[in-house]
């Protein structure tokens, strides 16, 4: 027999996923991978018979709950369900879901209005920082529809402010996680760096390509997916994350000159995939290590004098703009990100998986 399982299908920024309240899972780990795998139809690579869109970035969960820990109103799990395996990862937090942990967990009576704007603090629990959500609510409910734009998504929505409050160092231990602003791998300069995300930040030149290259073209040279592996498979436990062999961090970002007005324009492998745009906090990352001298990202970024905090990061689909707060001491210290993404909800119901999952070994 079918079980259903109450959830929310929503867009969180570029992403697509489903929205559980976590009573509502198994609170056995082995058993509540199964069932996710089950309700997106994980592993196949149409994923045909569930709710997944078929790609990494519609192929996301996030798991709430009331929170525990002082200063935070909701904890947010964030779980990629891996599109043609049957894994399910925890190893990073996603920015683009989260987007719309804050709507969601104001409409699940989790948090309560207090305003025209309510702010939703949220413990990241698969790194333990702190994000504030700032959502839209007249007349007392969340509002959805609006005037912000976001590369990447068509139309328009209500914003999402988001600001990150303790993200660097969340996953390696430490912004810079090698203990430099560059390293040497086979020869090429490169960057690692964890505001928020672990990522590998290469010059697309020393890789033998331009940067300006599709997704689809970047995923099917196999002589550049293979140096990237490599550097990920090097650098990895370099960057305090160990064997990266099985896991989701760290992403390779792709560095060259802006093309279209911005400070850096980028392509990132996530870590197999290329991302049709760029994650919400790999876009922190990215934009982090712009401000930080003798950075990949430093020596390729192109500035205004007037403008250090703010850095647009485009990517293939448009631009991503992010403040970044930084203090110039040694070591640099970052006092902050803020950036702005939209949500949208597009279904609430049940999520139906089969009976057998519950019995299987």
């Amino acid at each position: 027999m079918l079980t259903g399982i109450p959830c929310t299908l929503m867009r969180g920024g570029t992403s697509k996923g489903l929205y559980f309240h976590a009573a509502d899972l198994p609170g056995e780990r082995q058993l509540r991978d199964r069932v996710l795998l089950a309700a997106m139809g994980s592993p196949d690579v149409r994923q045909i018979d569930g709710v997944g869109g078929a790609h990494p970035l519609t192929s996301k969960v996030a798991v709430i709950s009331r929170s525990t820990r002082e200063g935070a109103d909701v904890d947010y799990l964030f779980l990629q369900v891996v599109v043609d395996r049957a894994e399910v990862s925890d190893s990073q937090n996603c920015g683009n879901i989260l987007a719309g942990v804050g709507p969601w967990a104001i409409e699940n009576g989790l948090v309560p209005v207090t305003g025209p704007s309510t702010a939703v603090r949220i413990h990241m629990v698969n790194t333990g920082s702190l994000a504030v959500a700032h959502v839209r609510t007249p007349q007392g409910a969340v509002e959805y529809e609006g005037e912000a734009r976001i590369d990447g998504v068509p139309g328009t929505a209500a914003p999402v402010a988001l600001e990150f409050l303790d993200v660097a160092g969340s996953s390696s231990g430490s912004l810079l996680p090698t203990g430099a602003a560059s390293d040497r791998f086979e020869g090429i300069e490169v960057t690692c760096i964890d505001n928020g995300m672990p990522v590998i930040i290469v010059r697309a030149a020393d890789l033998g390509v331009t940067g300006a290259e599709t997704p689809a073209q970047l995923e099917g040279n196999t002589t550049l997916a293979a140096k990237v592996e490599r550097l990920r498979l090097t650098m990895g436990p370099r960057m305090n994350l160990g064997d990266v062999t099985r896991k989701t961090v760290p992403k390779v970002c792709l560095v060259s000159a802006p093309r279209h007005g911005g400070s850096v324009s980028t392509a990132t492998f996530i870590p197999h995939r290329v991302h049709e745009a760029i994650g919400v906090l790999g876009a922190v990352s990215v934009a982090t290590a712009c401000v930080i001298p003798g950075s990949v990202a430093a020596q390729v970024a192109r500035r205004n004098a007037d403008s250090s905090r703010r850095i647009e990061v485009e990517h293939p689909s448009g631009f991503f703009t992010v403040d970044v707060e930084v203090e110039q001491a040694e070591p640099l210290v970052v006092r902050g990100a803020a950036l702005l993404r939209t949500a949208r909800k597009l279904l609430r119901g049940d999520v139906f998986v089969p009976g057998a999952i519950w019995s299987r070994v």
